[in-house]
């Protein structure tokens, strides 16, 4: 191959030969990839294309057509960075054959950008410079020929040239030299050698741990469980690599790898057909000086990418299930945000989240806050207490529960978990609603409104803020928000928005509203009152007919004379709908719904939707997720005991387990070896957030104020666990409360993540494709 300058300008993006990689790598039809491609570039948003798209997608899912854009950009950006660099190669005249085929076989931007890296600098290598000095057939010949032969040759390529002294070869041992570092060079930028070492090394190298500092500092440090630690590259926990690199990061931590370079230099060597001890040594300098410390970056970069993915997904999937949690219908609520130096905030709301009132109650003065909270029950009509879980929250709780019992009121309370209502109170969404109330009264108000409906008020707040991450602060946090925001844009969009009561907050995320366009709607609201049909959203400024077309689907609009415009079925469908409608009330069935096809242009896909919405109007796939606890009676930590059986709500899921909210301030866990009777590796088989279980207390600490549940049943744990003598009850107990303990994640950010005790090997490099299955709306 002659690489010239027609060949070099004629390089191009294949993008067929994207679309057939996807194909393949997604076990999907030629046809449904490059037919998501086409909807993206005509503008088309991912609810839209899975939604109102399936016959040319042949029903692709959001996380499939998700997966598509993402690969599809992702490779495109890969091919183009490959032409620019061998096209900037080029222009240097460095560009051999044998450097444009590793280009050509790099498979990620970091192999790519490792190639790139001395020409980038224009800084020569010892390959270039012998390049440059004429060794390049010695090198060919180092490869083919003996010792003595190769020695002889060598006399052959001494020259002095007093003019470019940098290009002068004084002896034959520099000519030896100067082609052993191309072949080094060559085996080091083979990306086939890089793939097999770097497999290699994942499957036989361990990661090396040590604390920094004295013995008295492991002894207070949140990573003492790593100040001595070795665990294999194959089997280590996405979680413990945040944690190990977060340690890394506080230069607590101190981490190499350990790799076998005597058993990765033997597999490369028996690659090649060695003639003499100068090819042999040239691929051991390869190895050793080159592709060794490539292959260590990119695998401590690989691990940190795929442990960001992994906590990216794990966040998605728990904000999912958090937005998605059933919201309380028609209920006038009296939302507590507790406080002990400034007092208790309280907040009254009516039915559909309209502000009516505040005061506050000091938690001290039961008797007067008691009054109070009495007072504004009967004066509201309030149905239900939300009270936040803060500083404060149990004498609140406290106070509640006496009114409740001493009125008889026909009242419940239950504790909401005000994570991020602080964030929310003073953002300028919350100045621009309540701009004449006090920060605190907002945060009263959002505790109470995110019982009402938790998908409007949630997503008013940065996700990040919201607390069902895992390590979110130390992710790529551009990914991270990418990936949070497709979720609540997935779940606004499966959920639908009422048109007349959604804010400008939720109204953004929906599919082919901006932020502007969602103000305009709220604005035209205002001033002209509530939007009576789907046809008038045409009459607000800025929404255009691809925005139309895009979003009219999801926004329901109750109030109006058209049924079909509070359904699923979009506008450019009315009239099959209304076809189905009259076919099915007269005749009882479907029928023959060729005619549909051939006039209206649907397909099977379409047509079985509108039939499944004409059967179900108006449903609300959050009412199959479980409501909240409600109570009447208030629980203390130190109401709990060992044994005792308790409902619970899924707070959290992470690696080792899920976070469990019991109506108290302290969060218990249930670990993941708690968690089912049978071995579970990963918590989300079995919980996930918003779930309410019946759980049994395992262990107490009480000086940590820590709580250990389970979730197997009495059989299985009476069938794991011997009876203890009569004279060892007590240890056995305390024992058992110690492992409980010991083996429970740091409560407050997963500082400290525990070591795993089912034994089993993991491989993160297989989890990706797991955690993306996560996402699937």
């Amino acid at each position: 191959m002659e690489i010239t300058n027609t060949f070099i300008e004629e390089l191009a993006v294949n993008e067929n030969a994207i679309i057939n990689l996807i194909a393949l790598s997604l076990h999907l039809e030629n046809t449904q990839v490059s037919a998501v491609i086409e909807l993206f570039a005509d503008g088309n948003t991912v609810p839209f294309i899975a939604r109102y798209r399936k016959e040319k997608t042949g029903s692709l899912d959001e996380m499939q057509i998700r997966e598509i854009d993402h690969l599809f950009n992702s490779t495109k950006k890969l091919e183009e960075r490959r032409i620019e660099i061998a096209r900037m190669i080029f222009k240097q005249e460095a560009l051999t054959e044998s450097l444009f085929n590793n280009i050509n076989g790099a498979s990620t931007l970091a192999e790519l950008e490792d190639i790139y890296t001395p020409y980038k600098h224009k800084k020569k290598t010892r390959a270039m410079l012998a390049s440059q000095r004429g060794l390049e057939p010695l090198a060919s010949s180092m490869q083919e020929v003996c010792d003595d032969e190769l020695n002889n040759q060598a006399l052959n390529y001494i020259s002095i040239i007093p003019e470019q002294p940098e290009l002068s070869v004084h002896t034959a041992s520099e000519a030896l030299q100067g082609a052993m570092d191309i072949i080094a060079e060559r085996v080091a930028h083979d990306p086939s050698n890089r793939a097999l070492i770097k497999s290699f090394f994942i499957a036989n190298g361990s990661i090396i741990v040590k604390g920094i500092g004295s013995e008295e500092d492991k002894k207070t440090s949140v990573y003492q469980m790593y100040w001595d630690y070795t665990e294999q590259l194959s089997s280590i926990k996405p979680h413990r690599i945040m944690a190990i690199n977060r340690g890394e990061r506080e230069e607590a931590l101190e981490t190499k790898l350990e790799i076998d370079q005597e058993g990765a230099l033997a597999i490369l060597q028996k690659k090649y057909t060695i003639h003499n001890t100068y090819h042999k040594k040239a691929i051991e300098e390869g190895l050793r000086r080159l592709l060794l410390p490539a292959i260590t970056r990119e695998i401590r970069a690989d691990q940190e990418k795929l442990a960001d993915e992994h906590s990216i997904s794990i966040f998605s999937t728990n904000l999912k299930n958090l937005l998605l949690q059933q919201p309380i219908k028609g209920t006038r609520v009296l939302g507590i945000d507790p406080g002990i130096r400034t007092g208790s905030k309280c907040a009254c709301l009516d039915d559909t989240g309209k502000y009516l009132g505040s005061f506050v109650i000091y938690n001290h003065k039961t008797k007067e806050a008691g009054y109070e909270l009495l007072k504004a029950i009967r004066s509201y009509d309030v149905q239900l207490i939300a009270v936040g879980n803060g500083t404060g929250s149990q004498d609140v709780q406290n106070i509640v529960t006496n009114v409740i019992t001493d009125n008889a009121l026909n009242v419940f309370y239950t504790v909401v978990d005000e994570e991020g209502a602080s964030v929310y109170s003073a953002s300028d969404i919350a100045r621009e609603e309540f701009p004449n109330l006090d920060v605190t009264i907002r945060g009263a108000i959002s505790i109470g409104r995110r019982l009402q409906d938790p998908l409007a008020e949630l997503v008013k707040i940065d996700p990040k803020s919201i607390g069902v991450g895992l390590y979110q602060h130390d992710v790529n946090q551009e990914a991270l928000s990418e990936s949070l925001d497709e979720v609540v844009v997935s779940v606004v969009n499966n959920v639908g928005v009422n048109v007349n009561t959604a804010s400008a907050s939720l109204l953004r995320y929906v599919s082919g509203i901006n932020r502007t366009l969602a103000h305009n709607i709220v604005k035209y609201r205002d001033e002209q009152g509530k939007i009576q049909n789907r046809v008038e959203l045409m009459n607000i400024h800025g929404m255009g007919l691809k925005s139309f077309e895009q979003g009219a689907g999801f926004l329901k609009v109750p109030e109006s004379s058209e049924p079909l415009d509070n359904t699923w079925v979009h506008p450019e469908h009315y009239d099959v709908a209304r076809k189905l409608h009259e076919t099915i009330t007269k005749t009882g069935v479907v029928g023959n719904t060729t005619f549909l096809k051939e006039n209206y242009g649907v397909g099977d896909a379409t047509i079985n939707d509108i039939i499944d919405e004409l059967k179900r109007p108006g449903r609300d796939l959050r009412d199959d997720y479980p409501k909240p606890i409600l109570q009447k009676g208030a629980l203390t930590f130190e109401d709990l005991h060992e044994g005792m059986r308790l409902t619970g709500k899924i707070k959290n899921v992470v690696d080792f387990g899920a976070f469990v909210d019991l109506g108290i301030k302290e969060t218990a866990l249930v670990h993941i070896s708690e968690i089912s009777d049978h071995f579970v590796k990963d918590p989300f088989e079995i919980v996930k957030v918003g779930d309410v279980m019946e759980f049994s207390i395992v262990a107490i600490d009480n000086d940590r104020r820590r709580v250990s549940l389970s979730l197997k049943s009495k059989e299985q744990k009476q069938a794991i666990k011997a009876p203890p003598k009569p004279e060892e009850n007590k240890a056995q107990s305390n024992t058992k409360a110690l492992h409980n303990s010991t083996r429970q994640a740091d409560h407050k950010a997963y500082k400290r993540p525990p070591k795993d005790d089912d034994g089993t090997m993991y491989n993160p490099f297989a989890q990706l494709l797991k955690d993306r299955s996560r996402r699937r709306p």
